[in-house]
């Protein structure tokens, strides 16, 4: 990890919180929502990391007119072959799929992603065809502008493990990223900025069956379970976190306590990631909303009055 965070920031400044999210994401096979305003490095960051893992990506900029087919693909005319049609791959057929202003987009594209991110693979003219191993999507949407946007459908929210909030750099790094720029750096070109593979798919791959064997004690477990079925009884929420949410927040505290150099989950692993792993994943009562309830509230006063195991 050490190696990664290296890499990675030759190129991007900060971020560390949203570089180790992503990192965790990807040892569980997990989907990730990056919410920020424009320009804080949130496409960088994708690019930058697939270059460090030696993984293929692609990035769509999502937009009223995409249609689905470009995003997954479809059959083309092609003589040569016996049949005269051939499936020509869309973009989404690589390693680390971005969906850039993924709200941008109308429902059915939006929708065009479900059986990727759910089944990994994409179907068209009765056929399924598999997607390469590792497949992680990771959308971004800007959370102030909405004008011209589709919310995202909660069926399709529920499909991310993470969804990690984007912020601003300190007046530091910020001071930081100007002189890189002063000095020639090229956003678009991380190759050329030195960023270099450091681990790949097969790596990753063997990292995620040490993850799978990080134990998680029974107390952890019915932890876990009385965390996501508080969110439930709460009376400022419409819809709380279902068991495919409690399921998520236990395979993300697995890789959060692998990455923390641990092979069993602590209630702190769980707490650590309860955040991310399910503030998308809950639908506030509409009257308390207006009224400046957020979900990250909720879930502090969830994490504070559920007692965790010893």
């Amino acid at each position: 990890m050490l190696a990664l965070r290296e890499e990675v920031g030759k190129v991007v400044v900060g971020q560390e919180g949203t570089l180790s999210g992503l990192v965790a994401a990807l040892l569980v096979r997990g989907h990730v929502l990056l919410e920020g305003v424009p320009g804080v490095a949130k496409t960088l960051l994708v690019k930058t990391l697939a270059q460090a893992l030696d993984l293929d990506f692609k990035r769509v900029q999502f937009t009223p007119d995409l249609m689905p087919s470009d995003v997954t693909g479809q059959l083309v005319l092609d003589p040569s072959s016996g049949e005269g049609m051939r499936f020509r791959e869309g973009p989404v057929f690589t390693n680390l799929f971005l969906a850039d202003e993924v709200n941008r987009t109308p429902p059915k594209t939006q929708s065009a992603l479900l059986e990727a991110m759910e089944e990994r693979q994409v179907t068209a003219e009765g056929l399924s065809r598999p997607l390469p191993d590792p497949f992680v999507v990771v959308a971004t949407q800007n959370p102030i502008e909405q004008e011209g946007t589709y919310p995202l459908p909660e069926a399709q929210l529920d499909r991310f493990l993470f969804k990690l909030l984007v912020g601003y750099p300190t007046l530091e790094q910020e001071v930081e990223v100007l002189d890189r720029h002063h000095r020639g750096l090229d956003p678009h070109d991380v190759v050329a900025a030195g960023v270099r593979p450091v681990a790949n798919a097969a790596d990753l791959a063997a990292a995620r069956l040490e993850v799978d064997r990080v134990e998680v004690a029974p107390a952890v477990q019915q932890y876990i379970v009385l965390l996501c079925r508080a969110t439930r009884d709460s009376p400022s929420v419409e819809v709380g976190v279902s068991p495919r949410g409690a399921a998520s927040l236990l395979h993300a505290s697995k890789a959060w306590a692998w990455l923390s150099g641990r092979g069993f989950v602590t209630p702190d692993e769980v707490k650590a990631v309860a955040k991310p792993t399910l503030r998308h994943r809950l639908v506030i009562r509409p009257e308390l909303e207006l009224e400046g309830v957020t979900a990250d509230a909720l879930l502090d006063n969830v994490l504070a009055t559920v007692p965790a195991p010893r």
